[in-house]
């Protein structure tokens, strides 16, 4: 499965989105667009990419650019997988 599908389906799981992530591109809006990216779904996808991914986030690689839109989210992602 690669970066994209496995990202859509972490948020899809995650936050219980109801399969809303088949419409999500690159632009779409998250923290602040979506009810469920809020304080505690941001937790909650955090801690997802170190169960489901095997990738820890420190506190001083977090800030709201990353939660932006799902293509900023995605930059993130793979960034992590390739630079552990």
């Amino acid at each position: 499965m690669d970066t994209r599908s496995e990202l859509l389906l972490l948020l899809d799981n995650t936050l219980n989105l109801g399969n809303r992530v088949a419409s999500f591109d690159d632009d779409t809006p998250l923290l602040g667009a979506l009810p469920e990216m809020d304080s505690m779904g941001v937790v909650s996808v955090l801690t997802a990419f170190e169960d489901r991914l095997g990738f820890t986030v420190d506190d001083d690689e977090i800030d709201g650019s990353i939660f932006e839109t799902f293509g900023t989210l995605l930059a993130f992602v793979r960034g992590k997988l390739e630079n552990p």
